[in-house]
């Protein structure tokens, strides 16, 4: 028997591969799938550890010949910038054929799960955002917001943006940043409420494990993407929010055990029937999006592992047709 070998991408191939459009359009056809009961079931696991924290997340795209399962296993050590220089996430992304098993590629995750991110919240904001949204609010200032608000310019037609942050500093070196990246001006601000006030769409995308994000710093019609609770104790949004909103989920379980829907829950202010649909059957129109200019929707993104195998399996055919990354055997049958 020939031995089948598996495909090594590092970081640089990746990032070269797939470009952040492509990124969305591979989420979008992601959540699709899942809503039409095209993948498999996906899995998530979480495991505290010193000073951070692992989580892995797998699952699969079921389609006749061209199938793949995927895991990735993602260190978040949010200190690490500040104590050893190196990424707050650091990880690995597997890519397996679901029909044979055989192992296709491992890969680097750590930029595939910033632009999946970053694009599933364009896919959310491109059905449930309004269509002429032009002003948007970033809570958050690390990389993962740089790439939220780079995938909401895609989508939406942004002319200002506002950009919060506990630290300063990191809100102002973003804003300068991305005024320059997106030709937009991007300008810090001290207060949420001094930019979401103004903003049609806010997103949240920190590690905070307390609430920052208050009704009152929210007006009607806003549309809203909570990115950063992706494991159980982190919450960036009051619940009341939740509470009066209208609530899509990436997926729905997920966002009951690890998300701002969670939180809700938890406090006996929801249950599982508040939530409205998950943004695959709005994708699918199984479930309608925004019926009315004044709802204010939030999106309860915590991230899954179908996101992950569709960009990484779109990464790896590029590779293939490219001849980029390296070959190994792990099995000689």
């Amino acid at each position: 028997m020939v031995a089948a070998s598996t495909l090594i991408l590092p970081r640089a191939d990746v990032a070269a591969l797939l470009t952040l459009p492509e990124y969305i359009e591979a989420v979008e056809v992601a959540f699709c799938a899942y809503a039409e009961g095209k993948t498999l079931t996906p899995e998530v696991m979480h495991i505290d550890a010193a000073g951070g924290e692992f989580h892995a997340k797998a699952g699969g795209l079921s389609q006749v010949g061209n199938s793949y399962f995927g895991i990735k296993v993602n260190g978040g050590f949010f200190q690490n910038p500040v104590l050893n220089g190196l990424p707050s996430i650091q990880g690995i992304i597997y890519l397996a054929d679901a029909e044979t098993g055989r192992p296709l590629a491992v890969m680097d995750s750590a930029h595939i799960t910033a632009l999946r991110t970053g694009a599933a919240t364009a896919v959310a904001a491109k059905y449930l955002a309004h269509e002429d949204s032009s002003c948007v609010t970033v809570c958050g200032a690390g990389q993962q917001a740089r790439v939220q608000l780079a995938s909401l310019c895609l989508v939406r037609p942004i002319e200002r943006a506002f950009v919060w942050d506990r630290h300063p500093e990191s809100a102002s070196a973003m804003a300068k940043e991305m005024t320059q990246r997106l030709n937009i001006p991007v300008s810090p601000i001290r207060a949420i409420r001094d930019g979401s006030l103004k903003s049609q769409i806010v997103v949240t995308c920190t590690p905070s494990r307390e609430p920052f994000l208050h009704r009152r710093d929210i007006s009607k019609g806003t549309f809203i993407a909570a990115v950063g609770a992706d494991s159980f104790d982190k919450q960036e949004i009051e619940s009341s929010i939740i509470v009066e909103a209208i609530v899509v989920t990436d997926i729905t379980d997920q966002c009951a055990t690890s998300g701002e829907l969670h939180h809700a829950i938890a406090a006996n202010l929801v249950d599982l029937n508040h939530v409205h649909a998950e943004i695959g059957q709005i994708i699918a129109e199984q479930r309608p999006g925004r019926t009315a200019p004044d709802q204010l929707i939030v999106y309860d993104s915590t991230g899954t592992a179908l996101q992950d195998v569709a960009c990484a399996a779109a990464i790896y055919r590029k590779a293939l047709a490219t001849r980029r990354g390296v070959n190994v055997t792990l099995s000689d049958t």
